[in-house]
């Protein structure tokens, strides 16, 4: 059964994965279509506005981007636990699109503790891993122990690296933090030719049936002053716009390729707040603002039939093939 996402979306495939509600790992169950549609085509939208404040939802951006980049290294071992990993088929796909072939090597930018670089490794690519929190980076090395993977201290801007060297640069939850005026010129001077930039995120997504517990938990993030910027609820994620035409604007990328994906997972209240706790938006945010937050989550949260929040994820993947024609960065 095919599936596409509305009349705005131009021949993009959609993998929709339902998250099992007592396991961490995700459940290989298609939730529609009920085969995943191996179209891929480009998408035409604006680019995306900045990304709006962490009201429990949706990350924090603009002028204060450089501190809340420094937060995590704070929660290196929450982040491990409580993140969610991406679905298998994403990995699949940037394979796939990406052309890699064992023994590939590639750069992540921001590995953290490594939940987007382990499924690369296991097929087949060697990983150099820039990671500026030294803690994220500390605990990325035990993770991927053994493995064919080199973890480096510092920020991409900052980072020389060997010209062409590399088959794939990508970045997992990381992009959005880099300069915009740095980060497409940088990789593609990284890039061997025709090589490939790889970008997603994953977000809080709002489909239909979302778990109205989002909506309700609002008013604790009005009356604390952290109030959700803009309509509520946030568009659907199949309204989210992709960033195609940022990348065609760098024109240091070609043959563009999007694929959406959304999983589910079940998070009792604990859990919930161990999440929360490795976004930059609650890490930064005020303490006594924050315990006030937690503790209605927690009161709210226990008093449900069975005593859980349902959140729903999504991410746009985003790879592009490095123009071969491109000015030199």
């Amino acid at each position: 059964m095919s599936h596409f996402l509305g009349s705005t979306t131009k021949c993009v495939a959609v993998a929709f994965w339902r998250k099992g509600d007592t396991t961490s790992a995700l459940s290989p169950v298609l939730v529609t279509p009920t085969r995943p549609l191996w179209r891929i085509c480009r998408r035409n939208a604006p680019p995306p506005p900045q990304d709006l404040a962490l009201s429990g939802t949706i990350d924090r951006m603009g002028e204060t981007r450089e501190p809340l980049r420094r937060t995590f290294d704070k929660a290196a071992d929450l982040y491990e636990a409580a993140r969610p990993a991406y679905p298998e088929e994403l990995f699949d796909d940037l394979v796939a699109l990406a052309e890699l072939e064992p023994g590939a090597r590639l750069l992540e930018i921001g590995c953290a503790t490594g939940k987007a670089t382990r499924p690369l490794l296991e097929r087949g690519c060697s990983v150099v891993c820039l990671e500026m929190g030294a803690q994220l980076a500390e605990r990325a090395r035990a993770n991927l122990a053994g493995l064919p993977v080199e973890i480096q201290v510092g920020t991409f801007e900052g980072w020389e690296g060997e010209p062409e060297a590399f088959e794939l640069v990508y970045a997992a939850t990381t992009w959005h933090w880099i300069d915009p005026a740095i980060r497409y010129r940088k990789a593609h001077r990284l890039l061997r030719p025709g090589g490939h930039l790889a970008f997603w995120s994953a977000r809080h997504a709002f489909p239909a049936g979302f778990d109205l517990f989002f909506a309700e938990i609002q008013e604790v993030y009005d009356a604390i002053g952290e109030s959700h910027p803009g309509e509520w609820p946030p568009a659907p994620p199949e309204q989210i716009p992709d960033e195609a035409t940022e990348i065609e604007a760098s024109a240091l990328f070609e043959e563009i390729q999007v694929r959406r994906y959304l999983w589910e997972k079940r998070y009792m209240a604990e859990e919930y707040i161990e999440l929360l706790n490795t976004f930059s938006g609650h890490i930064a945010m005020d303490a006594a603002k924050r315990e006030q937050l937690y503790r209605e989550i927690r009161r709210r949260i226990s008093r449900r039939p069975d005593a859980s929040v349902r959140r729903h994820w999504s991410a746009i993947l985003h790879v592009a093939r490095r123009a071969a024609g491109a000015p030199a960065a």
